[in-house]
C-alpha cells in the first residue's frame, strides 16, 4: 500500500515538474520582454496609468517566475528527506499561484501594449476578452471537468 502511494506521489511530482517546464518558458519570455521595455526611447512617452500598469505587470511576471521555480528549488534542497507527499501539495499551490500571476502578467502586458497603440477603449475591451479567455481555459474549464 505504501509502495503504491509512493509511486503515485513520484509520478505526480514528475508530472508537476514537467508542467512547470512548459509554463516557465512562457513566463520567462514575457519577463524578458518586460525587462527590455523601459530601455526603449518611446517608453518615456507613456502615461502615468501605463507606467503603473507596467510596474504591476512586471511584478506579476517576477512573482510568477519565483512561484514556478520554487518547487524545483525546494525539491532539490530537500532531496532525500522522504517528504515528497507533503511537498507535492505545497508545490501544487505554488504552481497554481504562478499560473494566476502569469495570467495577470499576460493580461497586463496586453493592456499595456494595446493602450499604448490604440487607446483606452480598445485596450479595456481587449483586456476584458483576455481575462475571459484565461479564466475560461485555465480556471472554469478545469473546474467544470473536475466537478
Amino acid at each position: 500500500m505504501t509502495q503504491d502511494r509512493d509511486k503515485g506521489v513520484a509520478r505526480n511530482m514528475q508530472e508537476l515538474l514537467q508542467e512547470l517546464r512548459v509554463a516557465q518558458t512562457g513566463v520567462q519570455v514575457l519577463f524578458a520582454f518586460l525587462l527590455t521595455v523601459p530601455f526603449q526611447q518611446t517608453f518615456r512617452q507613456v502615461s502615468t496609468f501605463q507606467l503603473n500598469l507596467y510596474y504591476a505587470t512586471l511584478l506579476a511576471a517576477a512573482l510568477s517566475v519565483v512561484l514556478f521555480v520554487a518547487p524545483a528549488a525546494q525539491h532539490r534542497m530537500l532531496f532525500g528527506k522522504q517528504d515528497e507527499a507533503r511537498l507535492l501539495g505545497r508545490f501544487n499551490r505554488q504552481t497554481i499561484g504562478g499560473l494566476l500571476c502569469l495570467g495577470a502578467a499576460m493580461v497586463g502586458a496586453v493592456l499595456l501594449v494595446t493602450s499604448y497603440l490604440f487607446g483606452t477603449t480598445r485596450a479595456v475591451v481587449t483586456a476584458a476578452i483576455s481575462v475571459a479567455v484565461v479564466l475560461a481555459f485555465w480556471v472554469v474549464g478545469p473546474l467544470a471537468r473536475r466537478g
